[in-house]
């Protein structure tokens, strides 16, 4: 394994390779990986700059990885950096993944601007992997200046990206008015810009409508502190003809620079320490509860409560007991 000041200094000079093996180092779950993983972030933590994260949501077929090629080409070719960290899918019984974004996504891949990085979501809930925050942290340290992060999809779970965002959008696509009551209101309640994409065409008198919907929807809801007069907003886009890109950005700059100048930035970068610290912490707890001396304590206690023994909230206690006393320090 490399040096963690190696390490850190190739990431800061934006050497791929060095990046990519962060990341799978950050990734891995061995013990010795993971102590490594901290020691380097805790070197790169001194010297991040500060990307504009962008979490990007949307409902099964509108098309984000054509709206993410497109709309992250646009960036790129104005000569920002920009990384895109997407989470596919893993299998439920393998837990394997297909990891094909890139496939997905060949001119923007092909970009010295660009980097993109698929990670298995591993059945982690929110629709991000379990450690999107860290690879956003070393992506940062290697300078790049906008970080899109997608979500595996859209639904009630699918909103931790919107924790760990500055900006979280919504995609939608041209539809009639079941769309609107298959999106939740949660989602909607936190997306800060909705984009219909697919705009273009015979699509187009339909985007045109889908926009209206939601806009009267969004009026219907209250506004937020950390919103100027106006946002969220609807916009229509097409990611095949590249119409309403460039609006789009200026919106999100428009935001994140408000956001920036009423201290709302600040704080909510905040907030999302104080978030990832708590989140790590029930990991650290639930870690421990998968150690073999730990299965083995639940297992007998569990008999005890199948039989009657015991009952579930007598066992528990004493699981706990069981964890705060000698038995469950490491």
């Amino acid at each position: 394994m490399a040096d963690t000041g190696d390490l850190a200094r190739r990431i800061r000079q934006g050497e791929r390779r060095a990046l990519a093996r962060a990341i799978t180092l950050i990734e891995s779950s061995r013990p010795d990986h993971r102590a490594a993983a901290q020691a380097l972030l805790e070197v790169l933590a001194e010297s991040r700059s500060e990307a504009l994260r962008i979490g990007l949501s949307g409902t099964p077929g509108v098309g984000k990885s054509t709206f993410i090629e497109a709309f992250g080409s646009m960036l790129a070719e104005r000569g920002l950096k920009v990384a895109v960290l997407a989470v596919d899918p893993s299998s439920a019984r393998t837990g394997g993944s297909i990891l094909g974004d890139k496939t997905r996504m060949p001119r923007l891949a092909r970009h010295p601007n660009a980097y993109i990085r698929p990670s298995p979501s591993r059945s982690a809930l929110g629709g991000v992997a379990r450690r999107t925050r860290e690879a956003v942290m070393l992506l940062e340290a290697a300078g790049f200046d906008v970080i899109l992060i997608e979500t595996v999809g859209v639904g009630q779970s699918e909103t931790m990206v919107a924790e760990m965002a500055d900006l979280f959008v919504l995609l939608l696509a041209p539809a009639g008015g079941d769309e609107l009551q298959g999106v939740k209101r949660g989602i909607m309640e936190m997306a800060d810009l909705i984009l219909v994409n697919k705009a273009d065409g015979e699509l187009k008198p339909a985007a045109a409508r889908t926009v209206a919907d939601y806009a009267g929807a969004l009026g219907l809801l209250r506004r937020r502190p950390q919103d100027p007069e106006g946002f969220p907003k609807v916009l229509q886009v097409s990611a095949l003809t590249g119409a309403g890109l460039e609006e789009a950005w200026r919106e999100m700059e428009t935001l994140a620079d408000w956001r920036r100048r009423e201290g709302h930035w600040a704080a909510h970068r905040a907030r999302q320490a104080r978030q990832w610290f708590e989140e790590e912490l029930r990991q650290g707890l639930l870690a421990r509860l998968e150690a073999p001396d730990a299965r083995a304590r639940i297992a007998s206690l569990g008999k005890d409560v199948a039989g009657g023994r015991k009952t579930p909230a007598g066992a528990a206690r004493e699981m706990l007991g069981w964890l705060e006393g000698e038995g469950g320090r490491e």
